[in-house]
C-alpha cells in the first residue's frame, strides 16, 4: 500500500519534469541574470555575445557523444553519463555561486574568466544533456517526452519567477548638474543568492534522476487476472511496448530496438522534421538571444525585463498545450516555424535599428516588442515539443539525431551571430536616461 503511490503515474510525470528541468536551468539562468551581471564584469553587455559563443563551444559535449554512438554503438550507457554531468553542473554551480565576481587580467585588458569558464561548464553539461536526457526518455510512453519538455520549459519559468522577486532592472531617471543620469536601484538580493538557488534546482533534478533509476530498478509483482480477451490486447501492447500506459523499457529493451534492423530513419519526413528543428533552435538559442538586449533596451530595461520573463512563461505554457493538443500535420509545423520566423525577422530589424527602433518613447513599443518575443518564443517552443514527440515514435536514435540538431542549429545560430555583434559591432546598444536620436 505504501508503494502504491510512489509508483503511480502521476508520481513519473513529476519526476521526468524535473528531470528534464535540469538540462537547460543553468544556461537559462545566466541570461537571466545578465541586467545584473553585466553592470559589474568588465565585459559588459558584450557579455551576452560571449555567453553565446560559449554555449557554442559547449556542443564539444553532444559531438563526443554522437561519435561514440557512431563508432562503439551499445557502449555509451547513458545511466552512467547522465549522473556524472548533472555531478558536474552541481559543483560548477556553487563555484560560480563563490567565484562569480571575481575578475583577472587577460593580455593586458581585465576580463571575467572564472565566470566564462564556469559558464563554458554549465554549457557543456546542458548541450550534452539534449543528447543523453532526450535518448535517455525513449524507455518511456510517448506522453512523457512531452512532460520532459515541460520540464524544460520551466528550466526558463523558474529562474525568471526568482529574477522577479530579486527585482531585476529597475532604474529611475535623475535631472543632476552634470544632466540627466540613470539611478539604478540595488536588488533585492545579489547575484551570488540567485547562483546558489540555480545549485538547489540542479541538486533537484539530479534526485529526480535518480528517484527514476530507483523506480527502474525496483520491480513491481502484480497478479495477472486479465479476460481472455484483455489478454490478448496485453499481448498487442508488449509487441509495442511504447504503447503500454506508463511502464517504462528495461536497458535490455532499450538495447534489443537498438540493434533490431528497422526501417531507415533518414526518411524525407524525418529530414524535414529536424531541419525544423535545427532552425528553431537556431534562432531561440543562437541568434535572437545575442540580439534581445539590442531590440528592447531602447524602449527601457523594463521592456527587456518583460521580454525575457514573459518569453520564458511561454515556453513551459507552450510545451503544456503540447500535451493534449499535438499538431501532426507537416504543412502545418511549416506554417507555424514561418510564422516564428516572421516575428524573428521583425526582432532582427529591431536590433538592427538601435538605438532609434519604430515607436520609440511610446508604450506601444513596449507592448509590440514583448509580445513579439511571446509569441515568437511560444510558436517555437510548441514545434520544438512536437518535433521530438514525433522523432519519439522513431526510436532511440531518432531522439540521439534530434538531439543533435538542436545542438547544431544553435551552434549555427550562436557562430553567427558572434562576428556581427562583437568584431563588427553591427548592432549599438541604447544609453539609459540619454536621448539616442535626436
Amino acid at each position: 500500500m505504501a508503494d502504491a503511490w510512489w509508483n503511480r503515474a502521476f508520481v513519473t510525470h513529476v519526476l521526468v519534469a524535473l528531470f528534464g528541468m535540469g538540462s537547460w536551468i543553468s544556461v537559462n539562468s545566466l541570461w537571466v541574470e545578465l541586467p545584473v551581471v553585466v553592470s559589474i564584469l568588465p565585459e559588459e553587455w558584450n557579455l551576452p555575445a560571449y555567453l553565446s559563443v560559449l554555449i557554442a563551444f559547449g556542443n564539444l559535449g553532444p559531438v563526443a557523444v554522437t561519435l561514440t554512438h557512431h563508432f562503439a554503438p551499445g557502449r555509451l550507457n547513458e545511466r552512467v553519463v547522465i549522473p556524472s554531468i548533472q555531478v558536474l553542473a552541481v559543483v560548477a554551480s556553487a563555484f560560480l555561486a563563490i567565484f562569480w565576481s571575481r575578475v583577472t587580467t587577460v593580455a593586458g585588458e581585465p576580463r571575467s574568466l572564472p565566470f566564462l569558464l564556469l559558464t563554458f561548464v554549465l554549457s557543456f553539461v546542458c548541450c550534452t544533456s539534449n543528447v543523453t536526457f532526450l535518448p535517455f526518455m525513449y524507455r518511456y510512453p510517448p506522453e512523457y517526452i512531452r512532460t520532459f519538455f515541460v520540464g524544460q520549459g520551466l528550466s526558463a519559468l523558474f529562474p525568471c519567477v526568482v529574477a522577479l522577486g530579486q527585482g531585476v532592472g529597475k532604474l529611475e531617471c535623475l535631472e543632476t548638474e552634470n544632466g540627466t543620469q540613470p539611478h539604478y536601484f540595488k536588488e533585492n538580493f545579489p547575484a551570488q543568492d540567485f547562483f546558489w538557488f540555480l545549485f538547489v534546482m540542479l541538486t533537484v533534478s539530479a534526485l529526480s534522476f535518480l528517484a527514476l533509476m530507483y523506480r527502474d530498478a525496483a520491480p513491481v509483482v502484480a497478479k495477472d487476472t486479465r479476460a481472455p480477451e484483455q489478454q490478448v490486447e496485453k499481448d498487442q501492447e508488449e509487441e509495442n511496448p511504447l504503447r503500454n500506459g506508463s511502464t517504462p523499457l528495461s536497458e535490455e529493451q532499450v538495447v534489443v530496438e537498438n540493434q533490431t534492423p528497422a526501417v531507415s530513419f533518414w526518411t524525407l519526413n524525418n529530414i524535414y522534421l529536424l531541419l525544423l528543428l535545427g532552425i528553431s533552435n537556431a534562432l531561440t538559442n543562437g541568434v535572437l538571444p545575442s540580439v534581445q538586449s539590442f531590440s528592447c533596451l531602447p524602449y527601457g530595461p523594463m521592456a527587456y525585463h518583460l521580454s525575457v520573463v514573459l518569453g520564458n512563461i511561454a515556453n513551459p505554457l507552450a510545451c503544456f498545450v503540447a500535451m493534449f493538443v499535438l499538431l501532426r500535420s507537416s504543412a502545418g509545423l511549416g506554417i507555424m516555424s514561418l510564422g516564428g520566423c516572421v516575428f524573428a525577422v521583425y526582432l532582427l530589424v529591431l536590433a538592427a535599428l538601435s538605438p532609434c527602433p519604430p515607436l520609440l518613447g511610446s508604450h506601444a513599443g513596449v507592448v509590440v516588442v514583448v509580445i513579439s518575443w511571446i509569441i515568437f518564443t511560444g510558436l517555437f517552443s510548441y514545434l520544438k515539443v512536437v518535433v521530438g514527440t514525433l522523432l519519439h515514435e522513431a526510436g532511440h536514435t531518432a531522439l540521439l539525431w534530434c538531439g543533435v540538431f538542436i545542438q547544431a542549429g544553435s551552434l549555427i545560430g550562436a557562430l553567427t551571430m558572434f562576428p556581427l555583434v562583437s568584431v563588427y559591432h553591427v548592432f549599438h546598444r541604447a544609453q539609459d536616461c540619454v536621448d539616442n536620436c535626436s
